[in-house]
């Protein structure tokens, strides 16, 4: 089961093998205290890509078109092959992710692609 979460909200057993898929660690967070079982940095959008889109909603399909586009090469590819090897090997996975929007971001994304 692939399943997402805000890193803002609170780790449970039902999560299963936690994946941040985000470049940036979540503001105000502890990579001590957070249920964290592999930080992907590479999966996330460029830097380039994150500032451009700025979570607006009206730039949400042409974001996800040229994310798709990113994940097909280099680290992000390599990054998105690791993301499959997890699933095949875990029974649950969550993606976690720090955006405020819960519909327009790069986890539904990812969400999207693995589920098809």
């Amino acid at each position: 089961m692939l399943q997402l979460k805000r890193a803002y909200l609170p780790a449970s057993n039902s999560d299963g093998y936690r994946i941040l898929v985000d470049r940036l660690w979540p503001r105000g967070k502890s990579k001590e205290t957070e249920k964290i079982d592999l930080w992907l940095k590479e999966i996330a959008p460029s830097p380039e890509l994150r500032k451009w889109f700025n979570h607006e909603d009206t730039k949400y399909p042409e974001f996800q078109r040229r994310y798709q586009e990113e994940l097909q090469t280099g680290a992000a590819k390599k990054a998105l092959e690791t993301l499959q090897e997890v699933l095949a090997k875990e029974e649950n996975v969550t993606l976690v992710y720090g955006a405020k929007n819960e519909t327009h971001n790069n986890a539904s994304v990812l969400y999207d692609i693995l589920t098809k």
